[in-house]
């Protein structure tokens, strides 16, 4: 099956679909407001399949090395390990103390099993996201604050390169990371959208070292050169693209999950899970080194 134009692959609808990955064979997101974990097939349309319900928002996963079936989340209020079987389990709670209601937002594992994982607030206070960097055995590390929704990040095949975006300001940021320590350097504007454009959402590097960008609000993806250029654009049956990552058999087929909060009037692909098949594969999805017990 070629998928030469975006496809609805599930009936379901999202309220926000978001933390797309490609793990074992399968796709998995979750329905961030919602605190589900679901996962579909690549290889053909069908229904989503619910593997966690928490009761709190879930904003992102990434798979535990060497521990089939288990999952690092950025959860609630800190991150927090969810088993293959059993109840999760806290690691960090990193913003239960804020000055204004905060949660979790995106979050994603570098290649070197650094676990990155943003906060907003409820209220999208202006400076009151921050990213964090979780490495095993080691305290969380506040590495980029000032934000106000923090997306991504997303990393480069060597896990040198970090691109963050900010959602309502329209920035892309990228930073060179240190592969030992995982500490940040070099901060430079990668891109600068406009609201015509769309807030940048979730991101993902593909094996060329260009970064493809879901634009909350701008129905469409994009795909940028490591210069910064346009390459491609993709519109969208939908209005609010969130969450994008590259799966299936050759990792050449480009999920896009997208959502239906905050729209007075939803379009009947708003909140779809889409598929559309591009030319360059993306790259493995990293895991997550194992936390301290």
């Amino acid at each position: 099956m070629e998928l030469t134009e975006p496809t609805v692959w599930s009936t379901d609808r999202l309220e926000l679909g978001e933390g797309l990955r490609w793990v074992d064979d399968r796709l998995v997101l979750v329905d961030l407001l919602a605190g589900r974990l679901l996962e579909t097939d690549g290889n053909a349309p069908t229904p989503l399949r619910e593997l966690r319900r928490l009761d709190v928002p879930l904003g992102a996963v990434a798979p535990v090395v060497d521990r089939p079936g288990e999952w690092l989340a950025a959860a609630g209020t800190g991150v927090t390990v969810l088993p293959a079987t059993g109840d999760p389990r806290p690691v960090a709670e990193l913003v239960a103390d804020a000055s204004e209601p905060t949660r979790m937002n995106d979050a994603v594992a570098d290649p070197h099993g650094r676990f990155w994982a943003g906060s907003m607030t409820y209220a999208m206070v202006p400076g009151g996201g921050t990213l964090f960097r979780l490495t095993p055995g080691a305290e969380p590390v506040p590495a980029v604050t000032g934000l106000t929704i923090p997306n991504g990040p997303a990393f480069d095949a060597d896990g040198t390169t970090m691109y963050l975006a900010d959602t309502p300001r329209g920035e892309i940021d990228r930073f060179t990371v240190d592969p030992a320590t995982g500490d940040l350097r070099g901060r430079e504007p990668f891109l600068r959208l406009t609201p015509a454009d769309g807030g940048p959402d979730g991101m993902t590097v593909d094996a060329a070292g260009h970064l493809w960008i879901a634009l909350w609000g701008g129905s469409a993806v994009r795909r940028y050169r490591p210069d910064g250029t346009l390459d491609r654009e993709i519109r969208l049956p939908a209005k609010q693209p969130a969450g994008i990552c590259l799966g299936g058999p050759d990792l050449r087929r480009l999920f896009i999950g997208t959502a239906r909060v905050g729209l007075d009037t939803a379009g009947p692909q708003d909140g779809a899970l889409l598929a559309v098949d591009v030319a360059v594969p993306g790259l493995p999805a990293a895991r997550a080194g194992a936390p301290a017990s």
